[in-house]
């Protein structure tokens, strides 16, 4: 199995590839000719689908509800990397921020996005 990283770079590749690919081609092809509201419309979606697993797995923790709540995990994860390619990021980006923010606690991090955002 490949690495975390080179599988979410291997992600990035054939999704900057189906930007120019034609829509009847891919379904990620297909979405990006539908341009960037049907892209959030599916991360938003999917972000619903998460919810709902999770509030089916929790208590439970069968193995079903388990892959359940995985698997729309990764339907989200997949929907946000096609919504990061139409807007021109990678994987990397989202790394690179996550990276920078790891070891600080939540409130310092929250206090300095706010000062930059005066």
């Amino acid at each position: 199995m490949a690495t975390s990283e080179a599988l979410l770079d291997a992600l990035d590749e054939v999704l900057a590839e189906r930007r120019n690919a034609a829509a009847d081609e891919s379904y990620v092809a297909s979405l990006y000719a539908k341009g960037l509201n049907k892209i959030l419309e599916k991360v938003g979606e999917e972000a619903t689908e998460v919810i709902l697993a999770a509030k089916d797995h929790d208590g439970r923790g069968d193995d079903e509800h388990r892959r359940a709540l995985i698997g729309e995990v990764a339907d989200l994860w997949f929907h946000s990397m096609v919504l990061l390619s139409h807007q021109g990021l990678t994987s990397s980006d989202i790394i690179a921020c996550l990276e920078e923010r790891f070891g600080l606690s939540g409130h310092a991090e929250k206090a300095a996005r706010n000062d930059t955002a005066d």
